[in-house]
């Protein structure tokens, strides 16, 4: 095998992996097998506290060594290869070492690309993310005296539904603005809104 049959074929493979990717992705195909590689472990570490620590990664939440950035590499590395052993004049050790260059610069952009990606959509999460108490919703199913009826609220920009009764035992007309005052085995005890803000 010659540095241009090896260039081309590390280019191919690259390359051809890049583009099943993007299919997949994009039709949401699935191969019918599963692979798991030994070192996909360094994906997504999280240490203790929440924090975004990485095994050998880097803040963004995902390992320099992914499948991505090694596509992009092969390709890149591949592509830049080829050429040069078929048009320039470069020794062998110079047409290797200005395609890891290239390979690892297309490696690298391909990987910060996604640690923004990663980032941007990362957000910690807090416990008074998830607390009930304070909830402002409306009833969605009457609440007669001293009986139970529901809620609709959002909570993280999701719509959720609760069980509700009145926290004073008062019925509550459908379309009622609401506070959750406190939430007990899956039931919210709910006030008016209004007697909040007076």
């Amino acid at each position: 095998m010659t540095w241009t049959d090896f260039y081309l074929l590390c280019f191919l493979v690259g390359f051809s992996l890049s583009a099943l990717a993007v299919l997949a992705g994009a039709t949401h195909f699935h191969l019918p097998l599963k692979v798991h590689l030994p070192f996909h472990h360094g994906h997504v570490a999280h240490q203790g506290g929440g924090g975004g620590a990485l095994r050998g990664g880097a803040k963004g939440g995902i390992s320099w060594f992914n499948a991505s950035t090694a596509m992009a590499f092969l390709a890149w590395f591949g592509g830049t290869g080829y050429i040069l052993t078929k048009h320039s004049h470069f020794v062998a050790l110079t047409s290797l070492s200005i395609s890891m260059l290239s390979g690892l610069f297309a490696g690298a952009v391909v990987f910060r690309f996604m640690a923004r990606i990663v980032k941007a959509t990362e957000s910690q999460l807090l416990d008074w993310d998830y607390r009930m108490e304070g909830a402002v919703g409306f009833i969605s199913s009457p609440i007669r005296e001293n009986g139970t009826g529901e809620m609709i609220f959002e909570q993280n920009s999701i719509r959720k539904s609760l069980a509700a009764r009145s926290g004073d035992g008062t019925s509550l007309e459908k379309g009622t603005e609401v506070v959750i005052e406190r939430y007990d085995n899956g039931i919210a005890y709910v006030r008016k809104w209004e007697e909040f803000t007076r």
